[in-house]
């Protein structure tokens, strides 16, 4: 992987990281954002925000937390995502500490999550979501100590559930999926749930870069409606 003009931050602590989370950590500093995105972000305006994309291991190995945004909402609803949203004022820079800072809180909010239990290993390059004009700061953590979680308020999150890798890796639950705009992208349909757009781009930029993508029929693509059916 080509290093030049890399952008993202390394934490302390990545020593302590599982050996099977180091091909992540590894690309901090390393990845630039047309490797995660093909939409770059603005260099000036949007809405700054993160979200934290935690790494786990549970009774079926290594997983992520994923959330189900609540079907009331006005943006991306019902869509399954990394926890995770605006900077507030009190974060700071949103180039510094605001990223790591907003996006625990907001994982604490959403879900109960534990805040302490968290090692932030680094954070990647920002990335655009057109749609929400969201510029958004992905946070890598390792979920250390894990502690319970579960939606705190129905009204921002359906569902909070651990996806393990095995699962997101396995050739026969990927998928690409149409939306009616045109727009093709990457999918997963994983334990019942469907993910697509911004977060099923960044988990397959993630498993390709880390060396973790085994290969599976790209060619497979389901319109939006189908794949929503198929999960």
């Amino acid at each position: 992987m080509t290093t030049a003009g890399a952008a993202g931050r390394a934490r302390p602590g990545a020593e302590a990281l599982p050996d099977w989370l180091r091909p992540v950590s590894e690309l901090v500093g390393q990845v630039r954002a047309e490797q995660l995105s093909r939409i770059p972000a603005p260099s000036e305006g949007g809405r700054p925000s993160a979200v934290l994309i935690l790494f786990g291991e549970g009774g079926d190995g290594p997983d992520l937390l994923l959330t189900e945004r609540a079907h009331s909402l006005r943006a991306h609803a019902g869509q399954i995502a990394f926890p995770g949203g605006s900077l507030d004022p009190q974060d700071g820079d949103p180039a510094g500490e605001g990223p790591p800072r907003a996006a625990l809180r907001e994982a604490w909010e959403e879900t109960g999550l534990e805040p302490d239990g968290v090692q932030v290993f680094g954070v990647l390059p920002r990335l655009y979501v057109p749609v929400s004009d969201f510029v958004v700061t992905p946070v890598l953590g390792w979920w250390r100590v894990p502690s319970p979680v579960a939606p705190v308020d129905a009204a921002e999150t359906a569902a909070v559930f651990r996806v393990p890798l095995g699962d997101l890796t396995d050739p026969g639950n990927r998928i690409r999926v149409r939306h009616p705009s045109g727009f093709t992208g990457p999918g997963f349909l994983v334990g019942g749930h469907l993910v697509w757009g911004f977060t099923a781009g960044l988990i397959d930029r993630i498993l390709h870069h880390a060396g973790w993508e085994r290969p599976w029929d790209t060619a497979r693509t389901l319109t939006l409606d189908e794949a929503q059916r198929a999960a």
